[in-house]
């Protein structure tokens, strides 16, 4: 998961500038251009170290199509409240945690049977 803090984005950029250089990184940094960078972030989906793992151990391969399909059910659950939900999309199933927009694992057609989801309080069918 990549978080970042926004303090430590802006000492990094200063520390590593060139003294002349500081002043324009300090004028041209203002508040609207770093919240619009956040916001946008904020809109993507991000896989944990887990679910990565589970994806290449499955041979499981997302489109861009899928990738889409997988923000508009993020964005279902979320206007309904979900905090943890399990999507199923087509022959697989995330489960996701929506308010940090994170994927928590993947499963495959051939998981899915006789399989039990437990610690969710919403799902999608996509």
């Amino acid at each position: 998961m990549n978080n970042i803090n926004i303090r430590q984005l802006e000492s990094r950029l200063l520390n590593s500038a060139k003294p002349q250089e500081t002043k324009q990184i300090k004028v041209n940094k203002d508040f609207k251009q770093i919240l619009e960078q956040f916001q946008s972030k904020d809109e993507e989906i991000r896989f944990s170290k887990h679910a990565t793992e589970r994806l290449n151990s499955r041979d499981i391969a997302l489109t861009l199509d899928e990738m889409t399909r997988l923000k508009t059910a993020f964005h279902k659950a979320e206007t309904k409240g979900v905090k943890d939900a399990l999507i199923l999309m087509d022959d697989k199933a995330f489960i996701a945690n929506i308010h940090k927009r994170t994927i928590i694992t993947t499963v495959n057609k051939e998981q899915l049977k006789d399989n039990i989801f437990t610690n969710i309080d919403g799902a999608v069918i996509i």
